[in-house]
């Protein structure tokens, strides 16, 4: 296959490619540019391509391969990228230093709401919070399991709006 054909070859099958590309970033720029990368990819190892072969799948392979090495990439480097307008690269590290205070603050309003529950709430959703099982808390409580479950729902959906109102506050 001359360098004409394999690029004419390359170019009609590029739109069906094009959605396995979004499928794998989920963004249409990433896809874009992942389109791109597998194209060059193709092109510079054309020798590499055996004739009478499935060139589609051979492409597919090639966009799979660089979407997987982008990612893996991106992983060891840290870096998150912010999908906002600005575009910042974030880059995480190990000597990041958070401020407690705003945790501390979150945790004593969590506390509060949870201590002002009725007992008849509260006690199933801290069994459950601490690991118990919707069967053992029924046993040890001696309820039956769908009053269980609708005490925890209860119980979240008060704290929900509790720490709502919280929020609101401050």
């Amino acid at each position: 296959m001359t360098t004409l054909e394999f690029s004419y070859s390359l170019n009609k099958l590029s739109s069906t490619l094009k959605p396995f590309a979004l499928k794998l970033t989920r963004d249409m720029d990433d896809a874009n540019d992942l389109l791109q990368d597998t194209m060059v990819k193709a092109f510079t190892n054309r020798d590499k391509f055996t004739e009478g072969t499935n060139l589609k799948a051979w492409l597919y392979t090639i966009m799979k391969n660089t979407f997987i090495t982008n990612y893996q990439r991106m992983v060891r480097r840290g870096t998150f990228v912010d999908t906002t307008d600005n575009l910042h690269y974030i880059n995480s590290s190990d000597s990041q230093i958070e401020n407690g205070a705003y945790g501390n603050f979150a945790m004593d309003d969590i506390t509060l709401a949870i201590e002002n529950l009725d007992d008849v709430y509260k006690t199933p959703f801290m069994m459950h919070f601490r690991g118990f099982k919707y069967h053992e808390i029924a046993d040890k409580l001696q309820i039956p399991i769908g009053t269980v479950k609708n005490r925890i729902h209860i119980a979240r959906k008060l704290l929900k709006d509790e720490l709502v109102v919280y929020r609101h506050k401050n």
